[in-house]
């Protein structure tokens, strides 16, 4: 298929001599005189190349409208390749260009060769990112198929998530997992890494927990007999941390297993804070290892937070991290709010808090625990 290009520029003369050149060489093209105009196009169609020229009606010489425009069209699409070009070429301009995103710059009167081969270049360039950013944002969605749709209704509990992967795809999990009329299973779980890589264990790993969570009882069997997939399948050096836990709503009692995951919480009514973290070691090093189980009696008004270190991971300008003291004092102090609004002020407040969102795959899940059949 013929490279589609995307001309930028605001003369005419300008334009007609670019569409003579592609059209005897082939390219599809179209043409946008105005900023306002590129953006509705990239927003529209499907482009291989951006041709773009710097300057505009509002700023002639200087570049600063087209590298406001770079920057507009690189938060729209950051796949599309954008070849710049300007009359008013400088060093400083060609340099902020590039660094903005620009893959080529190229000064007018260009050199049809070096302007055709520089398209043909980034057109196949554009091409492989294209197809690769679709195969993520396939992965994304199989991924996202793989967690809960809806959380289930289980007596007694009033159940919120929050799941956002770093990049398109991550290696967070969680689920909730019926098991019968008095028992449901709550997990989460981590990856090392991002991205593919994690996501594809991670799908691995989800799918063989279910099918240990509907056969075995105890939370420590399921941590052993999942261990041992997980290192099967893991290559050396990445592991994923687990917490698995039992809820029967006859006796109001969470029997868990924690394999080296960030220790949830059980949240009181009087401010007390128990940190649910025995269990034994991440999944995937050890295919032996050996895995505790422990038990904690829920109260009506108790709130459980499940969580990954993408929360308490992340980081403020200065560098510092959101930490789970931070987290713990919040958590205390608006115990008695209802789940979905303790959800919101957790992730307002990380939101607040990290300079540039998360930097890692996160997760939140809140249990408001009312005992209530």
């Amino acid at each position: 298929m013929a490279p589609r290009i995307l001309i930028a520029d605001d003369q005419v003369h300008v334009v007609e001599a670019l569409q003579l050149l592609l059209k005897n060489e082939g390219f599809i093209f179209e043409s946008a005189n105005s900023p306002r105009a590129v953006v509705e196009a990239v927003q529209e169609r499907d482009f291989d190349v951006l041709l773009l020229d710097l300057n505009y009606a509002r700023d002639t010489t200087s570049g600063t409208e087209g590298l406001e425009l770079l920057s507009r069209i690189r938060e729209l699409d950051s796949s599309l390749p954008v070849v710049l070009m300007t009359a008013w070429a400088s060093l400083d301009i060609a340099i902020e260009a590039m660094q903005n995103g620009g893959r080529d710059f190229v000064q007018k009167p260009w050199d049809n060769d070096k302007l055709l081969g520089s398209l043909r270049r980034h057109a196949e360039e554009g091409r492989v990112l294209r197809e690769k950013k679709q195969e993520l944002k396939e992965a994304r969605e199989i991924q996202q198929r793989l967690l809960p749709t809806e959380l289930p209704e289980l007596p007694g509990c009033d159940i919120q998530a929050f799941w956002q992967p770093a990049n398109e795809v991550g290696g967070d999990y969680f689920d909730v997992i019926p098991l019968n009329d008095t028992a449901a299973a709550l997990c989460i779980a981590d990856v090392s890494g991002k991205g593919l890589p994690a996501a594809l264990l991670m799908s691995n790993t989800q799918a063989s927990l279910r099918a240990f969570a509907q056969t075995m009882k105890r939370p420590a069997q399921v941590c052993g007999h999942l261990n041992r997939v997980v290192s099967e399948n893991s290559r050396a050096g990445r592991f994923t941390t687990l917490f698995y836990g039992v809820l029967d709503f006859n006796d109001r009692t969470l029997r868990y297993t924690n394999a080296g995951h960030v220790p949830p919480m059980v949240v009181r009514q009087n401010g007390e804070v128990i940190r649910l973290s025995d269990g034994g070691t991440v999944l995937g090093i050890f295919p032996d290892a050996a895995y505790e189980e422990r038990q904690v009696t829920l109260e009506p008004g108790d709130r459980l937070v499940l969580l990954t270190d993408g929360i308490t991971e992340a980081e403020n300008a200065g560098g510092e991290e959101f930490g789970e003291d931070r987290l713990t004092r919040l958590l205390v102090e608006n115990r008695r709010l209802p789940a979905d609004e303790l959800k919101r002020v957790l992730l307002d407040a990380v939101a607040s808090f990290a300079a540039h969102g998360f930097q890692d795959d996160a997760t939140l899940v809140i249990v408001d625990y009312s005992g209530d059949e």
